[in-house]
């Protein structure tokens, strides 16, 4: 019984130190980690689209996956837009989210307002192809609106 209890709060420990680590990060760095974020998103979104192309079969777990990765980078991202981090490592944050902020805030709580509404809707291929359009035109406007295009 000792023993399990020591291997609970060791592992209670390890989980608190890299979430503080990554905190620590995220405050020391947020260009580079909403850049990272973003890639995440990024890498989970290629299977989602061959998938809508139809060059990939339909994998529900596969879209439920990209989807839990939009609605936790919808949520961690917007602090990480602080007015001393405007530039640098070749962001390509438009000014118009520091000139627009409610809007852009706006923006990511639709996207996952949205990313959870089609996590619950999409049952197979046909709920997919009409509730993941939603997430992408939401990905698309803010796209659109607040990202330089290079």
């Amino acid at each position: 019984m000792k023993r399990e209890k020591i291997m609970v709060r060791s592992a209670i420990a390890a989980v608190l130190l890299v979430a503080g680590a990554s905190l620590a990060f995220a405050q020391s760095d947020p260009v580079a980690h909403r850049i990272d974020l973003m890639k995440q998103v990024g890498d989970a979104t290629k299977i989602t689209s061959a998938m809508m192309k139809g060059e990939v079969a339909f994998d529900l777990a596969k879209v439920q996956e990209t989807l839990a990765v939009y609605q936790r980078v919808a949520s961690e991202i917007g602090p990480l837009f602080p007015e001393s981090a405007k530039t640098g490592k070749d962001s390509t944050a438009a000014p118009a989210i520091w000139e627009s902020r409610a809007d852009f805030d706006a923006k990511l709580a639709r996207w996952h307002k949205d990313s959870a509404e089609a996590a619950a809707a999409i049952k197979d291929e046909a709920t997919f192809k009409t509730s993941f359009r939603t997430v992408l035109a939401n990905c698309k406007s803010c796209h659109d609106d607040f990202r330089i295009k290079k």
